[in-house]
C-alpha cells in the first residue's frame, strides 16, 4: 500500500472550498496581540545576554525588543552565530548591519544581505564580497526586488 495519496479534481476544489481563509498579517496580530514590553523583559534580555551558552544569547540577539547598547555588545560576540542571528534580526539598527557586513565569518555577512532593512551602501559593498555564497543572496535578493518591481508594474498598468 503506497503513502501517497492522490486526490481527484473534484476532492481538491471541495478541500479549497472548505479551507479557512487566510488572514493577513494585521488580522493576525488582532486576535494575537504581542505581549507589551516590561522592564522586566527588559533586565531577563540583559541577564541572558550574558549567558555562557551562545544559543541563549542568539536568542537575545533575534528579540526585536533588544535595546541599542545590547545589540552592539552583540555584534562583536565572539560566537558567529550569535552574530548571524544580529544580523537576521529587522530590528537591528543600520549601522551595526554596516559593521556586520565586514565581519569575518560568511554565515554573518550572509544574513546582513538577506535582512531587509540593509542599507542600498552596504548591498552594493556585499556585492563584491570574496564569498560566492554571499553574492549569490545578494543577487537572489536583487532578483527577488525585480520580480515584485514587475508585478506591481504590471498591477498598476492593469488597473
Amino acid at each position: 500500500m503506497s503513502c501517497i495519496r492522490f486526490n481527484t479534481p473534484a476532492q481538491r476544489r471541495q478541500m479549497a472550498a472548505l479551507a479557512p481563509a487566510m488572514l493577513t498579517a494585521e488580522e493576525a496580530a488582532k486576535l494575537h496581540p504581542a505581549p507589551v514590553f516590561t522592564e522586566s523583559k527588559l533586565r531577563r534580555l540583559r541577564l541572558l545576554a550574558a549567558d555562557e551558552n551562545p544559543k541563549i544569547r542568539e536568542r537575545v540577539a533575534l528579540d526585536a525588543h533588544t535595546p541599542a547598547d545590547l545589540a552592539a555588545k552583540l555584534a562583536t560576540d565572539p560566537d558567529p552565530g550569535v552574530r548571524a542571528c544580529l544580523a537576521r534580526n529587522e530590528a537591528t539598527s543600520c549601522d551595526i548591519l554596516r559593521d556586520l557586513a565586514h565581519d569575518e565569518a560568511e554565515s554573518v555577512r550572509g544574513f546582513v544581505a538577506l535582512n531587509y532593512f540593509v542599507p542600498a551602501d552596504v548591498m552594493a559593498e556585499l556585492a563584491e564580497d570574496p564569498s560566492p555564497v554571499v553574492r549569490g543572496l545578494v543577487a537572489w535578493k536583487a532578483s527577488l526586488a525585480a520580480e515584485i518591481d514587475a508585478e506591481t508594474s504590471e498591477q498598476l498598468v492593469e488597473a
